[in-house]
């Protein structure tokens, strides 16, 4: 085997499993919320309930959209194109306003709730 073709190999393994973990972490989000939502939002109608759901939520997005662009970026670190560069720039344009704008929010909410804001 080819050093070359030993390389594109263990990029490609990278690229997926880094893209794995940020799939991973927005499923077990989601899973979270909705258990959340089954135990304690059936029970409590209150807003708050629902509110601290939402923010938890958002952190995992947040944080599954950043292994994602993470992933696009090894993507196109070996040898890309201008069309992957332009792609690169678009998906990473879109994910930063969706990182940006879920950041806004979840801060609004904890300061609405009375939540301390956690850095990032």
């Amino acid at each position: 085997m080819d050093v070359e073709v030993i390389l594109h190999r263990g990029h490609q393994i990278l690229v997926t499993a880094v893209e794995l973990v940020g799939a991973l972490v927005i499923v077990v989000g989601a899973a979270w919320a909705a258990a959340r939502f089954v135990v304690d939002g059936l029970r409590s109608r209150d807003a708050a309930v629902f509110t601290r759901i939402r923010l938890s939520l958002g952190r995992f997005l947040t944080l599954g959209l950043e292994f994602q662009l993470a992933a696009d970026i090894l993507r196109t670190a070996l040898s890309p194109t201008f069309a992957q560069i332009g792609q690169l720039a678009a998906i990473a344009a879109i994910r930063t306003v969706l990182n940006y704008v879920l950041g806004r929010e979840i801060a609004q909410e904890q300061r609405q709730v009375g939540e301390p804001e956690r850095t990032r």
